[in-house]
């Protein structure tokens, strides 16, 4: 994978969840100066625009327990085919969100090229949730606490086999950071998921400079890259207000970006999408400031 171009693909889409503002996470991103901060790391930078996404106002919300399903499937099927003419030219998808539901889309498109050359991806999920709900057992009905249920081949159908294969990525090369907030019904699914899951006890007790070389060397085992999926709650709300769900007791500061920086020094991201930033219910832009921090350190800035 070439490092000296990234493309700019957002994904404005905010069907998985009921609080409103998660669509104007791209802008908000954008409006923090991504592009040339990412540019000034030396990239040449190609920004695709967004991918087009239905409003909720127009829209039935369909069944009460995967509520906006056609249309969030829809939108992902548009973004892993963004993401996937993205990576056929050699470039590093940097996907911006939206709910967390965009990265069922983002990992078909990484997975399933990387599927037609005879490889397969590993996936780092850094967030305060498991995101590993189904229809059956989501108290809400929201999809976007469902992608990391659909990207392992369980969850509702036109999800789960988005781009025609499933799982898009195994167990054994998934790793949840951060975890913090898990529902009742949910806990059954990720014991038994066979993935490894780092809650912020393990951090606490081991660091997380330790979790996160453990995280690398998971995800990377007999894979091609990894895909690295950043929730932006997985940090302190003190740190990051404008989030979609905020958990307190979160990444701090300098933790989220070492675990960034780590994950650079392996080389082996292969693509990278940033999700749930709120601007509604942001101070002054200053989580969508801080998310262009942590991604410039994913792309390689350093204090010296």
């Amino acid at each position: 994978m070439a490092r000296t171009h990234v493309a700019i693909i957002g994904a404005p889409l905010d069907l998985g969840q009921d609080r409103r503002g998660v669509d104007m996470g791209p802008s908000a991103l954008r409006f923090a100066n991504l592009n040339a901060r990412v540019a000034a790391l030396g990239y040449e930078v190609e920004d695709y625009g967004n991918i087009p996404v239905e409003q909720k106002e127009t829209l039935p919300a369909g069944e009460a327990n995967a509520k906006y399903l056609e249309p969030i499937a829809a939108a992902c099927t548009a973004l892993a085919g963004r993401v996937s003419t993205a990576l056929a030219a050699g470039v590093l998808p940097l996907v911006l969100g939206g709910d967390h539901s965009v990265a069922v889309g983002t990992v078909a498109g990484v997975a399933g090229t990387f599927r037609e050359r005879g490889e397969r991806i590993g996936l780092i999920w850094l967030d305060a949730h498991a995101d590993m709900n189904t229809p059956e057992s989501s108290p809400s009905g929201n999809i976007h606490g469902m992608p990391l249920a659909c990207i392992l081949g369980d969850g509702p159908a036109p999800l789960a086999e988005l781009g025609g294969f499933h799982p898009k990525v195994s167990a054994e090369n998934t790793v949840i950071v951060g975890l913090r907030d898990v529902d009742f019904a949910e806990k059954a699914h990720v014991r038994h998921s066979g993935l490894r899951a780092f809650t912020m006890r393990d951090i606490d007790e081991r660091g997380l400079r330790a979790v996160m070389d453990e995280a690398i060397r998971i995800a990377a085992a007999g894979t091609a890259g990894i895909h690295v999926s950043l929730d932006m709650d997985f940090c302190d709300p003190v740190h990051a207000p404008g989030v979609g769900t905020p958990v307190r007791g979160g990444a701090t500061y300098r933790e989220a970006h070492l675990a960034m920086e780590m994950i650079c020094d392996s080389r082996r991201m292969v693509s990278l999408e940033v999700v749930e930033v709120n601007p509604v219910i942001d101070e002054r832009n200053r989580t969508a400031d801080f998310a262009v921090e942590l991604i410039t350190s994913g792309l390689g800035k350093r204090i010296l």
